[in-house]
């Protein structure tokens, strides 16, 4: 290697471009300008719109009138059903019905040893207070969807998942145990 390469060279001036323009026929940088501010006020014009107006929004198609429209004052009751419709929380609103209704659909007896907890994609889970009612809320499952399926219709309530008792936890308290812990005791 040479010591000419690895040595720094001196800024050089730009080189002089005034005769280039003319050579290949550039046009001023105000007439680039001024074109594209012309095709963009034709195509203005042709979307209907005017220099300086401002853009409005579009009426409503329904207008008050004589007849009843959609700018209309609406009951309290009617805005809502629209707005689970459009949102699509009709299902849940109804399961949450049943929810608080809960003693009233299943019955005193059932509804004094479970209640539900989560309503997820149509699985409606239960806890049991104890493991024998666990067990005996699973057999009674087919008569609680087809409860279900009379107070909300087919098809809303697909699963009903029933969960026991959680076991104690021996994690705090005077009672705690390194490691597992007992596992063999509840459950």
């Amino acid at each position: 290697m040479s010591t000419e390469d690895e040595r720094p060279r001196a800024p050089t001036a730009p080189p002089d471009v005034s005769g280039l323009r003319e050579a290949i026929d550039l046009p001023a940088a105000e007439r680039v300008a001024h074109e594209a501010f012309a095709r963009a006020k034709e195509a203005a014009r042709a979307r209907g719109a005017r220099p300086g107006q401002v853009p409005r929004r579009p009426l409503a198609p329904e207008l008050s009138g004589a007849r009843k429209g959609g700018r209309d004052p609406q009951l309290l009751g009617d805005a809502l059903g629209t707005l689970l419709r459009q949102r699509g929380w009709v299902e849940e609103v109804k399961v949450g019905g049943v929810i608080g209704r809960w003693r009233e659909v299943v019955g005193d007896e059932i509804a004094d040893h479970c209640e539900p907890v989560t309503f997820e994609d149509g699985t409606l889970v239960i806890k049991a207070d104890s493991t024998a009612w666990a067990t005996q809320l699973t057999l009674l499952t087919p008569q609680i969807l087809g409860r279900l399926a009379q107070e909300l219709g087919a098809g809303v309530v697909t699963t009903v998942t029933v969960d026991g008792p959680a076991g104690r936890s021996f994690r705090r308290g005077p009672r705690t145990v390194r490691g597992r812990g007992p596992r063999d005791t509840y459950g």
